[in-house]
This record gives structure tokens, C-alpha cells and sequence, in this order.
């Protein structure tokens, strides 16, 4: 990953400035993230400074960040925990072993009963193994990640252990190694030399050891056993200048492609890309580091992989629950058998005495014998009434199982809908939509609106126009999906939708004409598009007159009911559907 060791170190340098600083607010804005917004005393700078943690595998490092992050009403578990340890505490050190991805915060802080204290933060950036540490006194506290022996056979991370840095691989600190010893180093190595430098210095990333190659030899691919002197001389002249760069006279750069996007960044010049990449320079670290991860197409990104997580882990659970009560179901079709065993014990009681603990009986149902276990403690009469509560506990149970199941199944095909919805919208209004539309069917806790969410207008729905000039519109979530079909839509319009598939509701809008089979093709498209079925071939999608469609009372949003439709099947086209965009509205 591009946040290597070395630039951690350019990091770690910068956040020294805050060393004498208290803890004044924390956050946990999302799963795999830690906000502290720390307020030094005694600088010239009052001001406070938020410093971001996080875990996340695509996004992991810590930096300081002038972003704005949207918390959650009740904080979770970890962050009341960092609360209570942290809060009010002042930052004494910050470290760093070598030039390892992790780094330590030791925070200066009062513990329950008014003794002063050391609590440190630890940092692991580590790709999917990053996690953020709770250390007192060498023994973990706690962590965002808890690592049990099921997770990792190598190192636990969990509360009351003594902590063990990760695993580390010994090799050269390119700041205490000379250039000439690192080049002995290359000596009789075979293979590329921007494989070799990841292999035998410390902390640094693929990009730069391209870069060492390329200002060296001008390919990336050079092997190590064909550089020239010449080469070598540049390999150390480079490896010089990063030394420099590490010790202040870095340069901070970024790169992105041709669309915009941010491909890659490094604390020293990149020209391995030529012309393909775009570079932008920064004066610190921390900007560059939060400019690249902070941005607001990231956030969204990393909002949207938060929600589909906790949508994915709700349908997971409820569909494990679903298969236990069809499994309850099951067991309940077999109490008749009480009910027949209290009804012979009733038509033979005069011939059964208390004690007995088995009896036969004719079956007088099916005309053969039958055994029935008795308990001996019980009369008669005591043991029939037992088989008939035993009957009728299982009759109700299965009533209300049949009750639960209908919902879990109903859950199950709203949370679907709710996972292709999440699937197809990178905007974050949209996503706030979604998250506020689970929060309202149960299935997010915590967060609040904020006062004018409420006075905001849903986002618009996707607009198209088919080859005949008909509208077309294209829903984006549920809500948005209930108020296109329940609301804008008029009678005589043609709903569509894919055919027991998640996906969008499709209105063509007819203005009281008649649209042709082509037209009627082309939403189909459209809602196979967007649709659960996307990458399918023959996608089933039904479509109807907006007035033989309904939604039943009390039915999640997205969920209607419809009559007198018919079906055809289609196989989605982008370039189709890139003809029938409207231009400046998707």
C-alpha cells in the first residue's frame, strides 16, 4: 500500500507539533474508524485539530483531516471505551519502531480512582489487518478488531493479554543505511530490482521502489544482476535523495488519471507515469494523506461499503433464523399424534390405573395398536390433559411460526432490494436516504436527522427518453420507488419491474397515448438494467397500467402488489441504455 513506513515517519513528524495537547472530543463515525479532536493549551494555535484513525483494509492510516464525518446518535462499545480512558488525557509521545506501519500515541491520563496513568493508542496500518489498540501497562485494553485464535494462528489481539507487536521481517532502515551498503545488498539478486527493494529496506511501498528503478535504469522491470555502474550510481543517488526527503525535504505527491481519479501517492517525485497520470503537490503529509483518503467520493465510497456490510449481516441473520423456525414448523406437524394419544387414554381410561408408565391401546383412527408413554406420577386423566396441552401448545406455535416465517421471508425480499439499491448509488444523498429508510423499518439503530433532513426533498428518480420520445423514469431506492409509482405516476402510465428479481420501479410516462412494443422494450431494458438481473440474459420483467398497481397496508416501502400484467424477457444493453439517457440528469 502507498501509506508505507516511510511516510509514516513524514507523518509521525508533522503530529509532534501536537504533543502537549488534550483530548478534547471523540468520535466513532463509522465501524473501522476513531476520530480526536485534541486543543493544545499552550501554542500559539488554539485551535483543535481532529486526528483520524482508522482501520478500515481500503483505507487505513491515521492523519490529521479537516473532513466532516456524520456520528452516530448512541456511540458505539469502542468509542465509550476510548472515552473512558481518554478523555481529557494529554498527548505526552507519539513513536515509532523503525520504520514500521505502526505507531504508537501515549496519552497522559487520570484512571478511575485519580492516579495518573499511561493509555496508548496504537496505530496498525496493515492493509485488512489494520487495528486500532488500547495499550496500558504492556496488556491490550481493548480494540477495534479483536483477533481470537479462529481469526489469526499467529498473534490475538483481545482484552487483558500481554500485547505482541505483529510478526516483523528484519530488514534495512533506509535512514541508518547507507546507500552503498543497500547496494551490496542488490548483490547477486536476480530478480527486478523494484521487487528487491521491497524485500530489503523498511517501510516502503511499491511506487517507490518503481520509481528507484525507473530513475535508475528508466524501466521498472530492470532485474537487479544486469544494472549497470552507471545505474547503480543513480539507484544510490535516489536512495539519497529519499533520505533527504524523509529528513524534511519531502515532496508530497499525488496522482490521478485522466477521469480524475486518485490512483497513488508518495513522499517523493513520481515520473514513472509520464503523461498518464497527473501529479499534484502538497506542503505536508497529513494533507496529502487526507486529501486522498478524506475526499468526498472515498467518504461515499467507505459509506457505502459500511451499510451493505450491516444490510449483508442482518439478512445473514435473519435467513438463520428463517431456517430454525421452518425447522420449529416442521416439528409442529407431528401434534396430531397428541392429540390421538390423549383421546384413546380418554376412551380407555377405565381400563388405566396411576403408576402405569406405558400402556397399548387400539387405535381407533387407524385400526391398529398403538404404545403411549404414561407418567407414572400422573392419573389418568392428568396424563390425557398433558398429551392435549402438548397439542395445543404446538398448534398455537404453529400459527405463530407461520406468522413469524411470512415476515422473515417478507424482511428478506425488502433487505435484498435494499442490497441492490445500495449497489447501484455512489451519491451520498442517496445513501443517507437508504441508511434513514432502514433506521425507520428497524433495521439501523442509532443516528438522528439532522433538523433540515427532514425538510429535504427525496433525490430525483433516473430520467430517460425512449426512441419515441416517451419518458421514462428509473426509481433509486425504495422511498423513491413508492413515491414514482404511489405519487408522480398517473393512472394510465406503464409501471415495469423485474419479475421476482430486486430491482427499480420503471414508469413510462404516457400522457394518455398508447406507447409502442418498441418503447415498452426499451423500459423493459431499463429495468433489467436496474436490476438485481443486470448481468443476466433473459431477465423476466413484468410490466402493467399504473392503475392495477397497489401497495398493501402496512407493506415495507418499494413492496406492491399488482394484477393483469404481462411478462417478457430481456437481455440489458448498455449501450441501449446509454442512447436513452437524458444528458445532465443521471
Amino acid at each position: 500500500m502507498s501509506l508505507d513506513g516511510a511516510l509514516l515517519h513524514c507523518v509521525k513528524q508533522e503530529l509532534t507539533n501536537l504533543i502537549g495537547a488534550r483530548v478534547d472530543k471523540i468520535y466513532q463515525p463509522s465501524r473501522e474508524e476513531i476520530v480526536l479532536t485534541l486543543r493544545q493549551l499552550n501554542a500559539a494555535d488554539k485551535s483543535r485539530k481532529s486526528l483520524i484513525f482508522s482501520a478500515n483494509g481500503a483505507s487505513a492510516r491515521v492523519n490529521l483531516t479537516s473532513a466532516e464525518f456524520e456520528n452516530p446518535q448512541s456511540p458505539p462499545m469502542f468509542c465509550m471505551l476510548l472515552r473512558k480512558h481518554l478523555g481529557g488525557g494529554r498527548l505526552v509521545d507519539i513513536r515509532q519502531d523503525g520504520l514500521e506501519r505502526i505507531l504508537y500515541f501515549d496519552f497522559e491520563c487520570t484512571n478511575e480512582i485519580g492516579d495518573i496513568v499511561v493509555n496508548t493508542v496504537v496505530s496498525e496500518i496493515m492493509g485488512r489487518h489494520s487495528n486500532i489498540i488500547i495499550v496500558r501497562g504492556g496488556r491490550v485494553v481493548d480494540s477495534i478488531k479483536r483477533v481470537t485464535d479462529e481469526v489469526s494462528s499467529v498473534r490475538r489481539v483481545l482484552p487483558n493479554i500481554v500485547y505482541e507487536t505483529p510478526p516483523r521481517v528484519e530488514r534495512l532502515n533506509i535512514l541508518e543505511t547507507s546507500a552503498e551498503d543497500i547496494l551490496r545488498s542488490l548483490d547477486g539478486r536476480s530478480d527486478r530490482l523494484a521487487k528487491a527493494l521491497p524485500d530489503i529496506l523498511e517501510g516502503i511501498s511499491p511506487i517507490f521502489a518503481r520509481e528507484c528503478a525507473f530513475f535508475a535504469a528508466g524501466d521498472v522491470d530492470t532485474p537487479c544482476n544486469s544494472l549497470t555502474a552507471e545505474q547503480r550510481g543513480r539507484v544510490g543517488e535516489f536512495i539519497n535523495k529519499a533520505k533527504a526527503a524523509l529528513n524534511g525535504s519531502a515532496e508530497y505527491t499525488m496522482l490521478t488519471d485522466e477521469t480524475g481519479k486518485k490512483k497513488d501517492f508518495c513522499f517523493v517525485d513520481i515520473g514513472q507515469y509520464g503523461s498518464a497520470m497527473t501529479a499534484a503537490k502538497f506542503d505536508t503529509a497529513n494533507a496529502l494523506i487526507d486529501d486522498f483518503f478524506s475526499s468526498a467520493g472515498q467518504r461515499t465510497r467507505q459509506r457505502a461499503r459500511d451499510l451493505l456490510k450491516t444490510v449483508t449481516n442482518a439478512y445473514e441473520r435473519i435467513s438463520r433464523k428463517l431456517e430454525l423456525q421452518k425447522k420449529e414448523l416442521a416439528e409442529c406437524g407431528e401434534r396430531e399424534v397428541f392429540r390421538v394419544c390423549g383421546d384413546l387414554i380418554n376412551a380407555n381410561i377405565y381400563r388405566l390405573e396411576k403408576g402405569m408408565t406405558v400402556c397399548t391401546l387400539d387405535d381407533f383412527y387407524t385400526g391398529e395398536q398403538r404404545e403411549i408413554t404414561l407418567d407414572a406420577r400422573l392419573t389418568p386423566s392428568q396424563n390425557a390433559q398433558k398429551y392435549y396441552s402438548e397439542y395445543r401448545k404446538l398448534d398455537t406455535a404453529e400459527k405463530k411460526l407461520t406468522e413469524l416465517i411470512k415476515k422473515g421471508a417478507d424482511d428478506l425480499g425488502y433487505l435484498d432490494s435494499v442490497l441492490d439499491c445500495i449497489s447501484r448509488n455512489e451519491n451520498e444523498q442517496e445513501l443517507n436516504e437508504i441508511r434513514r429508510e432502514l433506521r425507520e423499518q428497524g433495521f439501523v439503530r442509532g443516528g438522528r436527522d439532522k433538523p433540515d433532513d427532514k425538510k429535504k426533498k427525496l433525490s430525483e428518480p433516473l430520467k430517460f427518453r425512449s426512441t419515441e420520445g416517451f419518458e421514462i423514469l428509473v426509481g433509486k431506492n425504495n422511498r423513491q420507488n413508492d413515491l414514482l409509482t404511489l405519487k408522480t405516476a398517473k393512472a394510465t402510465d406503464i409501471w415495469l419491474h423485474t419479475k421476482d428479481i430486486a430491482g427499480s420501479h420503471v414508469i413510462i410516462k404516457t400522457d394518455g397515448k398508447t406507447p409502442s412494443e418498441r418503447t415498452i422494450f426499451e423500459a423493459a431494458q431499463l429495468a433489467a438494467f436496474h436490476s438485481k438481473g443486470k448481468s443476466g440474459s433473459g431477465v423476466p420483467v413484468d410490466y402493467v397500467a399504473v392503475k392495477f398497481v397497489k401497495k398493501p397496508a402496512g407493506a415495507k416501502p418499494g413492496m406492491v402488489i399488482f394484477t393483469n400484467n404481462k411478462t417478457l424477457y430481456v437481455t440489458p444493453s448498455e449501450e441501449i441504455i446509454k442512447r436513452l439517457s437524458v444528458k445532465g440528469t443521471n
